[in-house]
């Protein structure tokens, strides 16, 4: 049987390099944050585009879906298609391919080169997650669950860093020379990672391909969480403005308990996955996922004030668990790191974008009680779904804590 050399140094490696892990994880964290300020940056300009192409609110949907929906749909081909390039070259390509897709949408090319640019973009964003996520691990090796979640909270960082930047510059400029400047970020960026990502491609050690291959059929089962998990965060999303509102907010109160609930959700992102390594996968997800539950029954009946003071709360557990999903990846792939976070993407981006239709349809038949009562639900139902990954884990992270030696 053949092994494979290594061709960049892993945490299992004795001749690992921490400063090219270092310069990897950051690499992978500010192509991360770009890609997913762009993407939220997205909702900034709707307003704009409605006024000046006429759309009505479903078409808009429609020219959102264009870049959401290539993204999604993308992530398994883009991965097959550029596993052969090295870390650089893919998130440079990445990063061309997005920042070309805001240029098209820049120029004067009307509504044809607004949805060009949009898919075009969407293309450039389906590449990195996998690419990313696998650099961090092939980097890290079995060490990689605690730098995947800081590769995980990069991307609430451009969330909420470059919509704001956006948000600031719009009454300033036309949406053309914004998304111009956009662009002008993402070169930056590509010209940052030719020093920073790795120039030579990454070769998985054989013999670490052939142990996780066991671990098929628990693959199936995170994904199904993760799915599940993203379903809650975007169900309760849904409802949470008519809630505010219900409980007589206005329209800077809504904004104020999104801020409460998304600062929360980047501080648990930051910490569940140190969660996860004291806690142990199962442990940490029963924990997080219970404690949504509790939560999201706790805001349906609490009065205003004390539904802002628990949104932090929930923001914690809402968003955390995912940071520890996306840390067990690696471990429950078939030996195929990068086709497993394309999976796992496509699923979680799929789940986020079909959960909120299902949970209107839910709200509209019955009312938006019962309607955040099966977000809930969703939560809980993930709690029994988790303990069946107790056979495909290794010991060590399966309940217990990890101990240092």
């Amino acid at each position: 049987m053949a092994t494979s050399t290594t061709l960049h140094p892993t945490m299992d490696d004795p001749g690992s390099s921490a400063a090219t892990q270092s310069r990897s994880l950051l690499a992978a964290c500010l192509t991360h944050a770009l890609h997913d300020g762009y993407t939220d940056s997205l909702y900034a300009f709707l307003p704009g585009w409605q006024a000046q192409f006429g759309l009505s609110y479903a078409a808009l949907a429609v020219v959102r879906a264009l870049y959401f929906g290539t993204m999604g749909g993308l992530q398994i081909p883009a991965d097959r298609a550029l596993r052969s390039l090295s870390p650089r070259a893919a998130l440079i390509l990445s990063t061309v391919v997005a920042l070309t897709g805001l240029l098209i949408m820049a120029l004067p090319f009307g509504f044809v080169g607004l949805c060009v640019g949009l898919v075009v973009a969407g293309i450039g964003s389906s590449i990195q997650h996998p690419r990313g996520s696998t650099l961090v691990t092939d980097s890290y090796g079995k060490a990689s669950r605690r730098p995947l979640g800081i590769y995980n909270f990069s991307g609430d960082l451009g969330k909420a860093v470059l919509p704001a930047l956006v948000a600031v510059l719009l009454p300033i400029l036309a949406w053309r020379p914004v998304l111009g400047l956009m662009a002008v970020l993402g070169i930056a960026l590509a010209v940052a990672l030719m020093s920073l990502a790795p120039a030579a491609p990454i070769t998985r050690n054989a013999t670490q391909e052939a142990a996780s291959g066991r671990a098929r059929g628990g693959f199936g089962i995170l994904t199904t969480v993760g799915a599940l998990d993203t379903a809650t965060r975007m169900g309760y999303l849904l409802f949470l403005p008519f809630l505010i509102h219900g409980r007589g907010g206005d329209s800077p109160t809504v904004g104020i308990a999104l801020a409460l609930l998304f600062i929360g959700g980047a501080f648990g992102k930051a910490t569940c996955s140190w969660l996860g390594e004291r806690l142990g996968i199962i442990a940490s997800v029963i924990v997080t996922e219970a404690a949504t539950a509790l939560l999201i029954v706790a805001t349906l009946f609490t009065p205003l004030t004390p539904t802002l003071m628990l949104l932090p709360l929930l923001g914690i557990v809402l968003n955390g668990t995912s940071s520890v999903l996306y840390g067990t990846v690696p471990e429950l792939s078939d030996g195929d790191t990068g086709r497993a976070f394309a999976i796992f993407y496509t699923s979680v981006i799929g789940s986020g974008g079909i959960a909120p239709i299902l949970y209107g349809t839910v709200a509209d038949h019955s009312n938006r009680t019962i309607g955040m009562l099966a977000s809930a639900a969703t939560a809980a139902l993930i709690v029994p779904l988790v303990l069946t990954l107790r056979p495909h884990l290794r010991n060590s992270t399966v309940g217990s804590c990890k101990r240092s030696a």
